[in-house]
Parts: structure tokens; C-alpha cells; sequence
């Protein structure tokens, strides 16, 4: 009897982990369709506060800009824009910190990725991808790259860029002592408010399921 009952229980673990197998395709998150709208679109970026990033020390930057483009897309996670151009700072205006004036020195394009959308708030989660930069603090020099997570709001056009630890990571520094090393786990935090270029409209981002 205990035999039977162990028999049974094998076909019936058996059946359920093909029943399983079979219906994983059908339980998989299905692609997201993300309407930019208008799109295609070039677009223009402007800081909107205080631009830091910090790697064990601050960096403030006032001012920043960004140029690219924004278009449709399909998939998830999927690219919406690329940022072709993006500048830190100014001669009259440099980024700071308390080592001195920073130069940042982006390779671009960066991309724009979204992952998830809110219809009721009009929110897209995401991050900035493909990040890589190279900067200067007098005889410091490093070089960051990875991504930073983010969000995009239609109501404002605001990008709000929010990275956690671990996100971004230092290849390489010379000239920095201990301050900044390939250990340290560098942060980029900032609003950018977006807008079509030589306009005031606001491009929007609505995520769906097909």
C-alpha cells in the first residue's frame, strides 16, 4: 500500500512539473509597448536644482544640460531615448567640491530605459544606461560607468535621476589616494526637466501591455 502511495505521489509530482513546464511560457511577463509621444522627437535637458555626484566625497554641479532623442519602442525593458550630448558644469559656473573644481568628461550616447509605468500617476520607472564618464579634481582622476536608476514624469517632464549604491562603479583613478578607489561606489543624483527642442511641450511616456 505505502508502495502504491509513493508511486502515485512520484507520477503526480511528475505531471505537475510538466504542467509547469508547459505553462511558463504562457505565465511570462508579456512586452511592454512604450508610446513616446511625439516621437520621433529630439528633446533638450536642463537641470532643475542641484546636480551631485558623489563618490566618498560631493560633487555640486548647478548646472547641466542634456540633448538627445526620444522615439517609440517595444519591450521590457526597452530604450526610449538616447542622450547624445550631456554636459556638467560650465566655465563660469563649475561643478565643486570640497577637493576643488571638477571637470566631467561624458562618452555618450546614454540611453533612457524604461521598465514599469503607472497609468494613475503617469510615472515611468527606470534608469540612465550605459553611463560613462571620466572625471578631474586637480590631480584626481577617475572614471565612473554603469547606470543610475530613475524616473520620468509626464505631468512635469521632469527625469529624475536616483541612483543606489552599486549601480555605478569606479574602472579606474589615479592621483586620488584613498578618496576615490575601484572600491568605491560612486552615487548620481539630479532633476532634469525635458522638453522638446526649441519648445515648451513636454514629451510623454505611457506604457502597455499588448
Amino acid at each position: 500500500m505505502k508502495k502504491s502511495i509513493r508511486r502515485v505521489a512520484l507520477v503526480a509530482g511528475a505531471g505537475a512539473a510538466a504542467f509547469a513546464m508547459s505553462v511558463a511560457p504562457a505565465s511570462a511577463v508579456p512586452s511592454t509597448v512604450w508610446t513616446v509621444t511625439p516621437s520621433p522627437t529630439n528633446f533638450t535637458a536642463t537641470n532643475s536644482g542641484n546636480i551631485v555626484l558623489t563618490a566618498n566625497i560631493p560633487m555640486t554641479c548647478t548646472t547641466s544640460t542634456a540633448t538627445g532623442t526620444m522615439a517609440s519602442a517595444t519591450g521590457n525593458p526597452a530604450t526610449v531615448a538616447s542622450i547624445n550630448a550631456i554636459n556638467f558644469g560650465t566655465a563660469s559656473s563649475p561643478c565643486t567640491s570640497v577637493l576643488g573644481n571638477v571637470t566631467t568628461t561624458p562618452t555618450t550616447p546614454w540611453t533612457v530605459v524604461a521598465q514599469d509605468y503607472t497609468a494613475s500617476t503617469g510615472v515611468t520607472k527606470g534608469y540612465v544606461g550605459n553611463v560613462k564618464a571620466k572625471i578631474t579634481i586637480g590631480a584626481c582622476l577617475f572614471n565612473v560607468q554603469g547606470k543610475a536608476s530613475g524616473t520620468y514624469t509626464n505631468s512635469t517632464g521632469i527625469l529624475a535621476v536616483n541612483s543606489v549604491a552599486g549601480e555605478l562603479v569606479v574602472t579606474s583613478a589615479t592621483g586620488c589616494g584613498t578618496v576615490v578607489t575601484t572600491s568605491t561606489k560612486p552615487t548620481f543624483k539630479g532633476n532634469y526637466a525635458v522638453k522638446k527642442t526649441g519648445t515648451t511641450t513636454i514629451p510623454k511616456i505611457v506604457g502597455s501591455n499588448p
